[in-house]
């Protein structure tokens, strides 16, 4: 097959005889390459998102640092069937405080969901339990009135500081410091509204009421203690792994532990959660791609079949190319290209669709970052196109340049 040899003119030739062709036979073309679109727009369409998904993860762990650890309860699978159920207590919490060296900001971090009241308005949002600490950790801070106190946590008051859709939702006024919002039958008096974060995927970090560590312990039910969560900051971000191992150690000997039993909490660097969320997407964005890809096989059968359909159909011209001085190899490269030319104008139609479909679910979902296909995606998704039709396109091609030429000018 010594396409390489036919001249620049016969290239030009064969693609304004493959769009003559398509042009000709518009509506079926046109169904021909449609498995091709769908195929082509899907899988952009989800990569578009996941990369823009990625992007908002990256960007809400991006305030935290390198240098933040997070402490959080792991249940072994083997406890879990049995009904135990791991959890950090606040002698753990004390324990980091005061026996691990190189480590600040060591900030409790308790999480329920619970509905609170302002006048008529109520919400249900998220509750968390929390020392003064939390806004260096989590790079957050309030934008009017103040934060939590460590007077706040010590002597158990029962004040807040509420997300600023929180306030919103609860029709409080712009300035609601001094204000009381029921919570657990109980009330509290907020002191200050934090800044505001944006939502990700319709979840919004915007949305809760921040109480002082104790305040929630004392309001909590002594029958299902919520769970507790540990972050802190590292003195030195080069000892951050270090200090996550001495924190391991620490917790294995204090919770009695053998060498055979496997750890049942984990310690955590932000980077690593961010890393495992990315590590999810990209699971996630190969399983879909696959799927997808078996529609471009689909879609390949169908361009083979169509072109099947056009030698039968166009037998008798190609005996008067042949006749005329048409080669093996002009008649071979003819229907390769005009193959290639449907799926390749298929995956850019898709290019475009997928690039549209993925702008218009990002704008259904509210602060989501314009979704973007990835360069090496749009490449990828046009390659692949060209290889589906030079693939399915090689049987018809064949059998079109193996016609004798005089059979071909007896056909009806």
């Amino acid at each position: 097959m010594r396409i390489a040899r036919v001249s620049a003119p016969t290239f030009v030739e064969c693609f304004r005889s493959a769009l003559g062709s398509m042009a000709a036979h518009g509506l079926r073309s046109s169904l021909t390459t449609l498995g091709v679109v769908i195929g082509v727009a899907s899988i952009v369409a989800v990569i578009a998102l996941l990369e823009g998904l990625q992007s908002a993860i990256a960007s809400q762990f991006a305030g935290l640092g390198g240098t933040s650890l997070a402490i959080s309860a792991m249940t072994p699978l083997e406890d879990a069937l049995q009904g135990r159920r791991a959890r950090l207590t606040p002698e753990d919490l004390e324990l980091v405080r005061t026996r691990v060296d190189g480590v600040s900001n060591v900030t409790p971090l308790t999480v329920i969901h619970d509905e609170v009241h302002y006048g008529a308005r109520s919400a249900v949002v998220q509750v968390r339990g929390t020392t003064h600490s939390y806004q260096d950790v989590y790079n957050s801070f309030p934008s009017r009135g103040r934060f939590l106190s460590p007077a706040d946590d010590r002597q158990r008051r029962r004040v807040c500081v509420i997300g600023d859709q929180t306030r919103e939702s609860l029709g409080m006024e712009e300035e609601p410091m001094g204000q009381f919002i029921g919570l657990a039958g109980e009330w509290c008096r907020v002191v200050g509204v934090m800044e505001r974060k944006g939502a990700l995927l319709g979840a919004s970090p915007d949305h809760h009421v921040l109480l002082p560590y104790e305040t929630m312990r004392s309001m909590a039910g002594p029958d299902e203690p919520p769970d507790l969560l540990i972050h802190l900051t590292v003195v030195d971000p080069a000892q951050r792994l270090a200090t996550a191992e001495r924190i391991r150690a620490l917790l294995r000997r204090t919770r009695a532990l053998t060498p055979e039993d496997e750890d049942d909490f984990r310690v955590q660097t932000m980077e690593e959660v961010a890393e495992a969320l990315d590590a999810v997407a990209a699971t996630v964005t190969t399983f879909v791609a696959g799927m997808v890809g078996i529609s471009l096989l689909v879609a390949g059968v169908g361009v083979m079949n169509v072109m099947l359909v056009s030698v039968t159909e166009r037998t008798r011209e190609i005996g008067i190319r042949k006749a005329l001085g048409a080669t093996r190899h002009h008649v071979l490269l003819q229907f390769l290209i005009e193959a290639m030319t449907l799926s390749v104008s298929g995956g850019l139609i898709g290019l475009f669709a997928g690039a549209g479909i993925a702008a218009f679910v990002a704008s259904l979902i509210p602060d989501f970052p314009t979704p973007v296909p990835p360069p090496a995606a749009a490449a990828v998704a046009i390659v692949f196109s060209a290889l589906v039709g030079v693939a399915f396109g090689v049987l018809p091609a064949l059998r079109a340049a193996n016609l004798d030429p005089i059979e071909a000018l007896r056909h009806e």
